[in-house]
């Protein structure tokens, strides 16, 4: 889990707050402008079971409160995966405290993590602890650049960390969300980012994604979002991501979360196959060009393939007509038979507040508690000489057990 975003550097340490967190705001769907937090909170966060992300203030330029507040969170938190220092400095201005009255570049941001990672952890007495980056996009600032600038401060670096949201507020398209190559081509960029990271021996991070800026309205709490996560994921992974840490933003206004106060979204349905499909997996290969509607990845154990993970993205809504579909045939198989699992929902715009659950091998989860709920719907088709074939509906995907 990752902890931060937009307050991250807003937030003051109060050592002597009695409250987790305080502040003010005029509507409960706002993010206030200013909180200060006390040490209850980071005790908040030592109860998560896994790992944790903390996000610390850079832009108000006041090292001393920030270098107290990682004192708390590394002395206090045995789960603590990594410190950021500043969220998404691109957007840093040139009147923030942080940039001194000069101008923000990408130059100076560069010599600012630098500079703070060292008087950090220094104090800190460690190494390998800071997600480094924490870029929206890449450029101006970016990975690429900051790499060349680390020098010795190399070593306090955990990660390198990116944010990407591929639409914004204003210009949302779910047919090009979801769709394969678009996909493909939204995460080009990122490829060098990625390469930045591990020529330096550190894992690269998107350490903030999700469908859309400012929650995603419209198109975030669908199936086709759902489907985005999913394929998402897998050209994520491929592209050489360790790890991708989705946005879930203020309660009660944010669409593109998995779940809220009374639903699970459609999202989540995505992030489920995707987690059914790599689970327990080392390898991913992809079968297809990538410049189509039409996707496939083979999924590898110890060298063999154990799953193969079919997506047709094409846009499919109430008033497309006759649903259409794509043929996959499988070769090269010795089993006599082979299993498959449908990530399935009546639209791409299908949403679950709205009564269009989609199914995942058949099955819906609970709202309220999440479980998943019906009877398992698993698909068996015969092996013919050493190949099988699939149709996979348009806005559908199938995981096949090998």
């Amino acid at each position: 889990m990752r902890i931060g975003g937009t307050t991250q550097d807003r937030a003051t340490y109060d050592s002597s707050s009695t409250e987790a967190v305080t502040y003010t705001v005029a509507s409960t769907g706002d993010a206030p402008e200013t909180l200060t937090y006390g040490p209850s909170f980071i005790s908040l966060a030592a109860g998560y079971a896994g790992e944790v992300i903390v996000g610390l203030n850079r832009r108000l330029d006041d090292i001393s409160n920030t270098i107290s507040a990682a004192l708390l969170v590394q002395s206090k938190m045995e789960n603590l995966y990594s410190i950021e220092l500043g969220n998404e400095p691109n957007f840093f201005v040139d009147s923030d405290p942080i940039a001194n009255g000069a101008s923000w570049t990408a130059a100076a941001d560069e010599a600012s993590q630098v500079s703070w990672q060292d008087a950090v952890c220094g104090n800190l007495s460690a190494t390998g602890i800071i997600s480094a980056g924490v870029y929206f996009g890449t450029s101006p600032m970016s990975l690429v650049g900051l790499t060349v600038k680390e020098g010795d401060a190399e070593e306090y670096v955990k990660d390198y960390c990116s944010h990407n949201y591929p639409q914004s507020s204003g210009s949302y398209n779910l047919a090009t969300l979801m769709g394969h190559s678009d996909i493909a081509a939204q995460i080009e960029p990122y490829a060098a980012e990625v390469s930045a990271a591990v020529g330096k021996g550190k894992p690269h991070l998107f350490g903030e994604t999700n469908s859309a800026t400012q929650g995603g309205g419209g198109i975030s709490p669908t199936f086709g979002a759902a489907l985005w996560i999913l394929d998402y994921v897998m050209q994520t992974v491929l592209m050489g991501t360790n790890a991708l840490y989705f946005h879930q933003g203020t309660v009660g206004n944010c669409q593109y979360c998995w779940w809220g106060r009374y639903n699970i979204g459609s999202p989540y349905y995505g992030a489920y196959f995707a987690t059914m499909a790599l689970a327990n997996a080392d390898q991913i290969a992809p079968l297809d060009s990538q410049d189509t509607a039409y996707a496939a990845y083979a999924i590898y154990k110890a060298g063999a393939p154990v799953r193969v993970l079919l997506y047709n993205s094409d846009y499919y809504i109430s008033t497309s007509g006759t649903r259409s579909s794509q043929t996959y045939t499988l070769s090269g198989l010795s089993s006599p038979s082979v299993t498959a699992k449908r990530l399935t929902a009546p639209y791409a715009t299908s949403r679950v507040d709205q009564g269009e659950n989609p199914t995942v091998g058949g099955q819906t989860f609970a709202n309220g508690t999440c479980t998943i709920q019906g009877t398992e719907s698993a698909e068996t088709v015969t092996v013919s000489g050493g190949k099988v074939t699939f149709t996979v509906a348009a806005s559908e995907a199938l995981l096949v057990y090998l």
